[in-house]
């Protein structure tokens, strides 16, 4: 009895070393932006393409409200309703404090400086393609933002999703730096890939996701049901989207499609992101969506 009772301790303890190993956080190296200034003009456009304001300021904010980035708008899933947090330079309540290398551990990892996993409601596995440079910019940009001393909303999530720990295992088998396309593109594809793939993350909405909340790379940008219970985002691959690039593009900038109709929901807020944008981000963004594989 006492040889079978050491033999379960043993391997539970060992089962939890194995556990904790394979869940800890991933770093960054210290000298990750060596060299590198920041540019708070370019930190702007960096902001509009992430649409960080479209999650992180107050609901229903409006005009230059939407700059304090005081959190507090719910995303429902199957998991629990998850809450963007306070990400205003606030010392006590955002992340005036963050230094530079936490801010872009948090954006590229999904782990905050005290060493905790984030939930993937932020989309961390599309920032991880964000280049330094964009990553100081932005940081950069985000400091000189009002800030905002309201707390963030905890979220809500039962067990055992509110083991923080457990993310690391679902990093694991769902965080990939590799490029969903990976062939070679055209040259103007290829900055389009960096937007939606990446710094834009398209697929967070428009590709399905399996039973663990991943995102089914075999059927990317193939459309989804709406979370919300209300339609369905679209295909938007070749399959179903026969826009040309043109069309594409300008639809990106004035929310107007060949049809003579127009963006509406939370695309309305995409386009008016994107459309702060270079004409030539939108016309790489367009280019890219011709590119990729068609999927019915």
């Amino acid at each position: 009895m006492r040889t079978t009772l050491t033999i379960l301790l043993t391997c539970a303890v060992l089962g939890a070393g194995v556990f904790w190993f394979l869940t800890r956080p991933a770093g960054l190296p210290a000298d990750f932006a060596a060299g590198l200034t920041p540019n708070v003009k370019a930190g702007a456009l960096v902001f509009a393409a992430g649409g960080c304001a479209s999650c992180h300021a107050a609901p229903k904010a409006e005009g230059d409200a939407k700059l304090v980035l005081a959190g507090g708008l719910a995303f429902p899933s199957d998991f629990g309703t998850f809450y963007a947090p306070n990400i205003s330079p606030d010392s006590q309540h955002g992340i005036g404090s963050w230094s530079v290398n936490q801010f872009a551990r948090a954006v590229t990892q999904g782990v905050s400086p005290e060493g905790a996993h984030y939930y993937p409601a932020f989309p961390y596995t599309a920032y991880l393609h964000m280049a330094a440079q964009d990553l100081i910019d932005l940081h950069a940009y985000m400091r000189q933002l009002p800030p905002s001393s309201t707390p963030s909303k905890p979220h809500d999530v039962g067990f055992p999703f509110n083991i923080r720990r457990g993310l690391g295992l679902w990093k694991a088998l769902y965080v990939d730096e590799a490029y969903v396309i990976s062939d070679a593109l055209p040259e103007d594809a290829t900055r389009g890939r960096y937007l939606v793939e990446g710094l834009a993350h398209c697929a967070e909405c428009h590709t399905p996701r399996d039973r663990f909340g991943g995102l089914d790379r075999d059927r990317w940008l193939a459309g989804t049901p709406n979370p919300s219970g209300k339609g369905q985002i679209p295909n938007i691959t070749p399959a179903k989207l026969d826009w040309s690039a043109a069309d594409i593009a300008y639809y990106l900038s004035s929310g107007f499609t060949p049809d003579f109709d127009s963006a509406g929901g939370e695309m309305a807020e995409v386009v008016s992101n994107l459309a702060q944008l270079p004409d030539s981000d939108r016309a790489a963004i367009a280019a890219y969506l011709k590119a990729v594989p068609e999927v019915e």
